[in-house]
């Protein structure tokens, strides 16, 4: 079984920063991509960030400058760090691995990020 633990969401003025984190636990072989969505009412769940085990990144067009995922792959955990705070980044954020071979995917709970205008 694998554990996804999120942290770090919360109520910020639009301009400000948040760090989210995400630490994996549990039947973990080889995390090859950690990444994180969000998902905002009445809307689809779609990629802000993922990051390979190597380090190659990608973004969402929309937060790209202002967003900046890591990881730290001793720890097995995943960092967002959010600058420059919209409104429209309001929504909940999802970690997300994908383990093995396979590519096994993994979700964690959801953390709550809101910015207000």
């Amino acid at each position: 079984q694998v554990r996804l633990v999120e942290s770090g969401g919360g109520l910020v003025q639009a301009g400000g920063s948040l760090r989210l984190s995400c630490a994996a636990s549990g039947s973990i072989s080889s995390i090859n991509v950690m990444g994180w969505y969000r998902q905002a009412p009445g809307k689809q769940r779609d990629l802000v960030a993922a990051i390979t085990r190597g380090g190659s990144t990608n973004y969402a067009d929309s937060v790209k400058g202002r967003f900046t995922i890591s990881r730290d792959n001793a720890k097995n955990t995943v960092y967002l760090q959010m600058n420059s705070l919209k409104p429209e980044d309001t929504a909940v954020y999802y970690c997300n691995i994908k383990n093995g071979l396979m590519l096994t995917q993994f979700w964690g709970q959801g953390t709550q990020v809101t910015v207000s205008s």
